[in-house]
């Protein structure tokens, strides 16, 4: 979604990394909801390790409250969290928080994305990764995930 197609009614959320502008997250979640004609898209914000602690430190009381962490952040995320999910505290890192009430609670999705998968010990980064982002957009915009668009997505 380009910037000019942002209605008054488009859902927002956003993605916070070095270079989340051009990053995969944005890439694969903006096209699972374009693909399912969601009208949602994932807002970057680019920082620096500088501005981490700044960014994270002010969320609660921001706007924001769904955020995917790029992989750069989401170790250093976890201590910014009032609660983990169980994934997120065994593994040490978010793959995205929620915040309600001014609280954040961290995820981490890797149990959900094995779960799907008869074989998930034979997938490679790229299908979890998307996998990911299927479970992320059916969570915040009720997009199905189906397994079979993986590689459709991936090929565009």
């Amino acid at each position: 979604m380009q910037p000019h197609e942002i209605q008054p009614d488009t859902k927002l959320c956003t993605i916070l990394g070095y270079n989340a502008q051009t990053g995969y997250i944005r890439k694969y979640f903006n096209k699972v909801l374009k693909s399912q004609g969601i009208n949602a898209t994932a807002i970057a914000l680019n920082i620096t390790d500088e501005h981490f602690d700044f960014t994270m430190s002010n969320v609660a009381q921001s706007k924001v409250d769904r955020m995917m962490i790029e992989k750069e952040f989401q170790q250093k995320a976890v201590q910014y969290c009032d609660s983990l999910n169980d994934t997120a505290q065994r593994e040490e890192r978010v793959d995205f928080i929620e915040v309600e009430e001014g609280k954040i609670t961290g995820y981490c999705l890797d149990d959900e994305v094995n779960a799907l998968f008869e074989k998930s010990e034979f997938l490679d980064d790229q299908i979890r990764f998307v996998a990911k982002m299927m479970l992320i957009a059916n969570r915040w915009y009720h997009a199905k995930v189906d397994l079979d668009e993986i590689p459709l997505l991936i090929g565009n």
